[in-house]
Formats: C-alpha cells, structure tokens, sequence
C-alpha cells in the first residue's frame, strides 16, 4: 500500500507540473509534434505499476533484501528524474512541445545523458518491480512500456532537429 501511495501520489505530482507548463509552452508558441504515442503512454505508465503492485499484493511482496535494493533504486531513479525536470525548467512537460528557436537545454543530467528522463523512468519501473517481487508484470511492463519510449524519442530528436 506504501508503495501504491508513494508512486501514484509523485506521480500526481509531476502530471499537475506537466500539465502547467503545457500551458505555458503553448502559450510561448509551443508546437506539440505530431504522430506522439504520448495517448498509449499515459494509460500504460500507471497500467505498469499497478499490474506491479497487483502482482506483489498476489505474491506478498520480495525479501527484505530485494526491497531495500528496491527502495535506493526508486531513491535514484526519482532523483534523476527530478534533476532532468528542474533543468528543463518549463520546457518539462509529459508532452513534446517544442517552441521554434528555443535553445535546446545542456546543463544539468542533460550534460551526461541525451534523455535522462527515460533512464529515470526504467529505473522506476524496475525499482517497483523490485520493491513489489513482480517477477512477472515487472519484466514484462519494463519491457513493454521501453518500447514506448524508444518510440518517443525518436519523436522527440526528429521534433528537436525541427525547431
């Protein structure tokens, strides 16, 4: 039940900062790419982890070690994540909005990563497998929800080298 508060609610969290800076990117002359798979992924970025929570509330959960390797996953992952929204600044949304002549962002994890943003996301999506002993729903949304992605980022570098 921690687990299912503690995801859903930063989960939450982000959506209602995705959802203002939408707003203002639109605002700014923002242009939202076309052909974005961003309508599958907001059902199956919740749909992952509640299939991983399911399964672990069925199973009754991994063994105290593969939780706390569960915990400082999570720990990392959502503190990459946070690193890579707080340098987009409000050019972070769950959208590909692009504004045309923007200056596309360096700094921060994006110094080191091209989509740290992602990584962070395998790595929840991992570490709540882990943090749930969902040893089947786990590899299987990981994987499942990674083919998303990599559809979106190759989405969001053709909208990049547009603006």
């Amino acid at each position: 039940m921690v687990v299912l508060i503690v995801v859903f609610g930063l989960m939450l969290v982000e959506a209602m900062l995705s959802a203002s800076n939408e707003r203002s990117l639109r605002a700014r002359g923002g242009v939202e790419a076309p052909g974005d798979v961003y309508k599958m992924m907001r059902v199956a970025y919740p749909g992952a982890f509640l299939a991983m929570i399911g399964e672990g509330a069925v199973r009754g959960g991994p063994p105290a070690p593969v939780l706390a390797a569960g915990i400082a996953l999570f720990l990392a992952a959502k503190s990459l994540k946070w690193w890579a929204i707080l340098s987009l600044g409000p050019f972070w949304s769950f959208r590909v909005i692009v504004i045309p002549g923007a200056t596309l962002v360096t700094n921060g994890p994006y110094r080191y990563l091209r989509h740290p943003n992602y990584v962070a996301i395998v790595g929840e999506l991992i570490s709540v497998a882990l943090m749930t002993g969902a040893v089947i729903a786990g590899p299987l949304a990981t994987a499942g929800f990674g083919l998303l992605m990599l559809k979106r980022i190759a989405l969001e570098e053709r909208a990049l080298r547009l603006r």
